[in-house]
């Protein structure tokens, strides 16, 4: 080879090393574009991240504060109804309360003016046994038997308006339920057990026993036989 030859390999040579030279070069100016771009897409991924985080906690923080203000009307609501409750309450205690007062002064008065109305009503019988007192000062015997008999017809009328009604005792069979026997008479005339004789008068009410009738029963008459025994 010549000279111009091994001149021109060696600036072949020198140009190719040049070259892988500046390939070498280039490489880490390359890479380094590439690790800016993903360092730009990285900050730029961090960045939206926290714009969402920042949304995100704005959200929460609406909805917290929707949260608490729907609480609060409802603990409004309930203080509410229990301030309704608590007057229904007391009204109810107080109105409670009068009906038993009420109901304890009307049983005093029931208890105090429960014999009113029969007390009214003997009141006229009263005024004519003073009658018939004033009557016998002039009439004698005959207008005091009059007044007493009138005033005894009117205690019947009293009695029947209250639906007090006199036992029959005398010929009936012994009732111990509205009789009381005082004594036993030998009668031939009357089977056993027959109310013969009437000593006190016996009244019902509403039909229930005030009280018995006081009688004689009849009894059989002792043989002669017995009778000497």
């Amino acid at each position: 080879m010549g000279r111009l030859s091994r001149l021109s390999i060696t600036r072949r040579g020198s140009s190719v090393s040049s070259s892988k030279k500046n390939i070498n070069r280039s490489r880490p100016t390359q890479e380094s574009s590439v690790f800016k771009k993903k360092e730009k897409k990285e900050e730029e991924s961090t960045a939206e991240t926290a714009v969402e985080g920042v949304e995100a906690a704005e959200d929460a923080g609406a909805g917290s504060e929707a949260c608490c203000q729907e609480l609060t009307e409802q603990l409004a609501a309930a203080q509410a109804e229990a301030l309704e409750n608590r007057d229904h309450y007391l009204r109810a205690r107080a109105d409670l309360d009068n009906y038993r007062k009420r109901a304890q002064r009307e049983k005093e008065d029931l208890l105090k003016f429960s014999n009113e109305t029969i007390l009214r009503e003997l009141l006229p019988v009263i005024d004519n046994l003073e009658r018939a007192l004033q009557h016998t000062a002039t009439d004698g015997e005959t207008g005091l038997l009059q007044g007493v008999e009138l005033t005894l017809g009117q205690f019947g009328k009293v009695l029947e308006k209250f639906n007090v009604v006199a036992i029959e005792a005398v010929g009936e069979s012994f009732d111990p339920a509205r009789h009381e026997a005082m004594g036993q008479i030998e009668s031939a005339d009357q089977p056993p057990n027959t109310v013969v004789q009437l000593l006190q008068k016996g009244y019902l009410l509403n039909d229930r026993l005030l009280r018995p009738a006081m009688v004689l029963i009849a009894k059989a008459p002792a043989t002669p036989a017995a009778s000497e025994e």
